[in-house]
């Protein structure tokens, strides 16, 4: 679903502390009339003898267009509400039933799960390995915002055995262990979260380290230990604080982990005042993102920083994403039980499934459902952290990204905290970009103008995406219902969300809208471009093998190779797009490279020569220092090389003569005429506006293209059986003297030091006009 984030507020509520009972009852009344708002103003979708029609409400005025989707979300204060939402629903006769709220009684519990702690700790995880620390296998120091009662903090932290919680605080108290032993303080976080309505003050006092202690948060003074000066990095001098003294002095301390998981916001940025925050309750406690000295900061609660102060926060180095990104599991398992019911329903109602069994059915998925989740999570922190490798050379693209969207999807870069264009030449005149809460909106608007593009296409209608809206679904959906899937009716949305996902999450937060920028193609044509070269170079796979290898490879290393997966998708797309091979279905596509291209990946050292073989095998070399799997090693040293493949292929459909015959005389001829090196002068190029770009992968394609016509050329004028070397060298005498003249001219433009577009136009325009003689 696509939507806003809303908020229910009761105005006028009992006091809690008088009569708790008729708090709740009043809070409960008072979402009944929200919610029944809400369902007052939304068209309905009611079965008929036709199919389903589009009801509006009676007595409303519409100025709308049809719209019958609408989901509430549970969150902070009406947690435990989604069964009141659906009784609602279900009173209304609204088509969704109990899909209408998700994580109720029938649906997937968001706190038995975890799901959203989980989501979060994928990124504290990724977070840590930048840092070279395995947070499943050594230890880190930890301070954070909760208790063990509430379901973000609670399951967040129990989820490494190795952490050492310092400090935390809730609403009630203040919790402190300056040097907590690992393993008893975990095995105490358990039970506490597991003891019905614990607190800080339920913990097992003498399981707390020298110097530490639970206090209540409405005391004048607590007392400060050397211990807990120490590990919060206090000065000398203090002895005791108050209480929102301590809290600041929590947020602020020097600790490998601020891990959020709690009800408000507490940071920041210097240069906004507390009113402006809009969270007056805790203006005595917050702190500002420039001072905050951990190392990493994880989103398990929503809004527990302003935008600005995560922007501040990250200039210091510190290393955090967005709320948004770390704790989007829970709207995205709401996101998929919403869409599985919605299905799973109309099996019930075409009798295909009791409603006896609808329970059992839906609860069966839970632990899939969690791991398709996860995914998403690690995915997207993955596109992060590669997009943060290289964030200031690829500056110019991101702000040509922000112009477009402010002139296509309505970005305001105010709004959202972005940078000017004055601001980010700054930093980088600091040798700083964008930093990563800035990267993870420019995703978030990347995904959704590209997927509401792919919605609005014919892109479902091609049979490939069969499968990928079944990679969406659990496993034993897809086992039972797989002949009735395609006729969900968001068919369309799903397909075109995942697959905006996936383009995003592999090529990068820019790749979609450089690829259109500069080859002028629509989003269907790159997406399917896209699928097509993914499932030719099996590039799915080998994403798999990079993600599985264990947490102590260097982040530096692991990235170069992601990175390296980029630039071959930004190469093939563009390729295919210029072949116009996205105007038949994608699997004629592939059904033309990829048999092809699978035997010569695994012969291409065999087809190599001179320097490329060379080069390869430094890689290889390199790739085994790095401790990289044999397999994975060889394919990320062969990825570039295996490019060409594309216009092997092409010449092998024309010719008709043997691949291995084919592949060695194009590998002859492109160490011949160093295309290597011109290459990586090409490459060298600036790229700092769109002309630039074009102009850069225009001289790239020339080049492939001339070696490709050489090659061909070769063929047509030499008899096939002999070596690749003897053939070059027929073909060189039967052209010695227009080559003659040619090639001392291009030895002389390729020797030039300095590169710049003029002198490589040239070297092509030369190579060129050996093939056109």
């Amino acid at each position: 679903p696509t939507g806003a984030k809303g908020g229910f507020f009761a105005k006028r509520l009992p006091d809690p502390a008088a009569d708790r009972a008729a708090w709740m009852a009043e809070g409960v009344d008072s979402y009944k009339t929200f919610i029944r708002g809400l369902l007052d103003l939304t068209d309905n979708l009611v079965a008929g003898a036709d199919g389903e029609t589009v009801v509006p409400p009676s007595d409303v005025v519409r100025h709308d267009d049809d719209d019958s989707y609408l989901v509430v979300a549970a969150d902070k204060g009406t947690a435990t509400f989604s069964d009141i939402a659906n009784g609602l629903a279900a009173e209304y006769g609204f088509w969704l039933g109990d899909a209408f709220a998700s994580g109720g009684s029938v649906g997937y519990d968001h706190k038995a799960m975890g799901i959203t702690a989980r989501g979060a700790w994928e990124s504290v995880k990724r977070h840590f390995s930048e840092l070279d620390v395995d947070t499943q296998t050594q230890p880190f120091s930890v301070v954070g915002v909760g208790d063990m009662s509430g379901d973000v903090f609670g399951n967040g932290m129990l989820l490494s055995r190795h952490i050492r919680l310092l400090a935390a605080f809730d609403h009630r108290h203040i919790f402190l262990d300056p040097a907590p032993e690992t393993e008893s303080s975990f095995v105490e976080r358990r039970r506490l979260f597991e003891l019905p309505r614990s607190s800080w003050d339920d913990y097992d006092k003498s399981l707390i380290s020298e110097g530490g202690g639970v206090y209540a948060r409405q005391a004048k003074s607590i007392p400060v230990s050397p211990q807990v000066r120490a590990a919060l990095g206090l000065p000398e001098a203090t002895t005791e604080l108050s209480p929102p003294e301590l809290l600041r002095a929590i947020l602020l301390a020097p600790a490998d982990l601020l891990y959020n998981g709690g009800i408000g916001t507490y940071v920041k940025a210097s240069t906004e005042s507390n009113a402006s925050v809009g969270d007056k309750a805790n203006d005595a406690i917050r702190v500002d993102g420039k001072d905050l000295r951990v190392k990493v900061v994880g989103e398990g609660g929503n809004l527990g920083m302003t935008q600005r102060g995560r922007i501040e926060a990250a200039l210091q180095g510190v290393i955090l994403n967005t709320d948004a990104i770390d704790n989007s599991a829970g709207v995205d398992c709401s996101d998929h039980e919403v869409n599985i019911k919605i299905f799973v329903d109309r099996m019930v109602a075409a009798g295909k499934l009791t409603p006896e069994e609808r329970a059992g059915f839906l609860a069966s998925m839970t632990d899939e459902v969690g791991r398709l989740v996860l995914e998403d999570n690690v995915d997207q922190n993955i596109l992060l952290l590669n997009d943060r490798m290289r964030v200031a050379e690829w500056s110019p693209s991101y702000e040509r990204l922000m112009d477009w969207l402010e002139k296509s999807a309505d970005l305001k870069r105010d709004l959202e905290a972005l940078p000017s264009t004055e601001t980010l030449r700054e930093r980088l005149d600091q040798g700083q970009g964008l930093t990563s809460p800035e990267l993870s909106v420019l995703a978030a608007y990347a995904k959704i103008e590209l997927a509401s593009a792919l919605r609005d296409s014919d892109l479902a209608d091609d049979p490939w995406f069969r499968g990928t809206l079944r990679a969406y679904f659990p496993q034993q959906l897809r086992e039972r219902f797989d002949a009735e899937l395609d006729t969900h009716p968001l068919r369309r949305e799903i397909i075109a969300t995942v697959v905006a996902n996936d383009m995003i999450n592999m090529g990068g937060i820019t790749f979609a809208f450089r690829t259109m920028e500069e080859t002028s193609a629509t989003e269907v044509a790159v997406a399917k471009s896209f699928v097509a070269l993914r499932e030719i170079f099996d590039l799915n796979t080998m994403v798999g093998e990079l993600n599985s290898l264990p947490a102590s490879f260097p982040t530096e290393h692991w990235s170069t190779v992601h990175l390296d997966i980029r630039r071959l998708l930004d190469r093939a797309v563009r390729w295919l797009l210029a072949q116009g091979g996205t105007s038949r279905p994608i699997a004629e596509t592939v059904a033309e490279f990829k048999p092809l291209l699978d035997p010569m990946r695994a012969r291409l050292l065999d087809y190599l020569r001179g320097d490329d073989r060379d080069r390869v095998a430094s890689w290889l070399e390199t790739a085994h220092g790095w401790d990289l799997p044999d397999g994975l090693a060889f394919r990320w040293a062969e990825l570039f090389e295996s490019f060409v493949l594309l216009d092997i292929a092409k010449i092998v459909h024309a010719r008709k003569e043997p691949v291995e015959e084919i592949a060695a005389v194009y590998y002859t001829v492109f160490n011949r005429f160093h295309a290597d090196s011109l290459l990586e002068r090409i490459s060298s190029l600036p790229r700092q506006d769109r002309w630039q770009a074009l102009a850069r992968a225009a001289l790239r394609d020339d080049l492939y293209s001339t070696v490709s016509d050489m090659t061909t050329a070769v063929l047509e004028s030499t008899a096939s059986g002999e070596s690749a070397e003897d053939r070059l060298k027929d073909w060189e005498r039967q052209n010695a003297e227009q080559l003659g003249r040619a090639k001392s001219m291009f030895d002389e433009v390729n020797s030039l030091e300095a590169d710049d577009m003029a002198s490589l136009s040239v070297a092509l325009r030369l190579l060129r006009s050996i093939v056109r003689r």
